[in-house]
């Protein structure tokens, strides 16, 4: 029977693998599976082999911190998927975790095929590694055309899949009542896998809820959590009595929640992506501590947060980061946009525009599944 260990670094990579695994299932069956994973690849019968939270860091300072745990980890990884004896090791994004792993699992077995979906952002910072990458790696699975180039200079075999989050599927409806009044307009509000990030923006949007509610009688907060951090932000609002509030993880609900809303505030990251494709205008918010913030400006070499942002060279999508992630300038971003109904409308037409562009022709999970099936072969 052959076999595959997927590894990923966060929530984000485990729903993105969940997507691609779901699709190589149903095509070829007899396939053996572990991973370090959550609860979306846990949902498909795939056990992780321990908790993705705990490998879960963010910014530099928060890894130094942790530096010795995430080691460990690492080495306990490379000595199970060895154990394993995959015949594909599939790393899904998180490149400071998955591709240590990778490097030395290729050193101690290099028999095992290691492909990496998600390509590391090059086009953002340290494009230097990618001359490192073609040692270890066999594959790149691209979620954007334009990386192509990247990696063709260097000679590391490629395949552009597009981003699975971009597919249109066929969704049944799910009654919503229970959580929003029919009366309601629903603002979806999204502050992040990461327990650190929960702790840096949630009191941020608790603030801005009580502003919008100061001003607005007919709205519905909603917080799109993870299982993993449901009842943080849960434990959070219960302190505020804001009754105006919901907070929801079911993937099935939340499509259903997101795509009735008129607005969403997000954290940077995939999920902007999601709210583009669902057609919701949005604003897109972040923050981390002062020291990691100095350091990304030093390294990074581009100007926006928002891939949509990136893509075109100008602020599609509004950010306020860092100083101006605040509940003020967040409640007259949000205010201006509802008063503004072309706006929205227009924001919605441009971000569609790019999306047409960057979505895979085919099914993007399709497109990853044939690659995997072409390894094992």
């Amino acid at each position: 029977m052959k076999k595959i260990f997927i590894l990923t670094g966060e929530p984000s990579g485990d729903k993105l693998a969940s997507k691609v695994i779901s699709k190589l299932k149903k095509d070829n069956p007899n396939i053996e599976y572990s991973c370090v994973g959550g609860t979306h690849l846990n949902s498909l019968g795939i056990k992780s082999i321990f908790d993705l939270k705990e490998i879960t860091y963010i910014g530099f300072t928060s890894v130094l911190l942790n530096i010795f745990k995430i080691k460990n980890k690492i080495n306990k990884t490379v000595d199970e998927i060895i154990k394993f004896n995959p015949d594909i090791l599939l790393r899904v994004d998180s490149p400071d975790f998955t591709l240590r792993v990778a490097e030395k699992v290729k050193k101690l077995n290099n028999k095992i095929k290691t492909i990496h979906y998600v390509a590391p952002q090059v086009w953002v910072w340290r494009e230097g590694r990618v001359k490192k990458f073609k040692k270890f790696l066999d594959h790149i699975l691209l979620l954007f055309d334009f990386e192509k180039k990247y990696f063709d200079k260097e000679n590391i075999p490629n395949t552009f899949v597009g981003h699975p989050l971009l597919e249109q599927e066929i969704k049944n409806k799910i009654d919503i009542s229970n959580i929003v009044s029919s009366d309601k307009k629903i603002v979806s509000l999204f502050c992040g896998s990461r327990s650190s990030e929960v702790n840096l923006l949630l009191p941020i949007l608790i603030d801005f809820i009580n502003l919008m509610n100061k001003k607005f009688d007919n709205l519905s907060f909603v917080f799109h959590a993870t299982d993993e951090n449901k009842s943080l932000i849960n434990e959070k609002i219960n302190n505020e009595n804001l009754e105006n509030v919901s907070v929801i993880s079911d993937e099935k609900i939340k499509d259903q929640i997101l795509n009735k809303s008129i607005f969403a505030v997000s954290k940077s990251g995939t999920v902007s992506l999601e709210i583009c494709n669902a057609k919701v205008p949005s604003i897109i918010i972040y923050k981390m501590n002062f020291l990691n913030f100095v350091i990304v400006k030093m390294l990074v070499k581009i100007k926006f947060a928002n891939i949509i942002n990136i893509i075109n060279n100008k602020e599609i999508i509004p950010e306020l980061i860092q100083s101006e992630c605040n509940s003020k300038e967040i409640y007259n971003s949000v205010v201006y946009f509802l008063r503004n109904p072309e706006l929205m409308k227009k924001q919605i037409n441009d971000c569609e525009e790019t999306l047409s562009k960057i979505r895979s022709k085919t099914s993007s999970s399709d497109e990853a599944s044939l690659v995997l099936a072409k390894f094992l072969n």
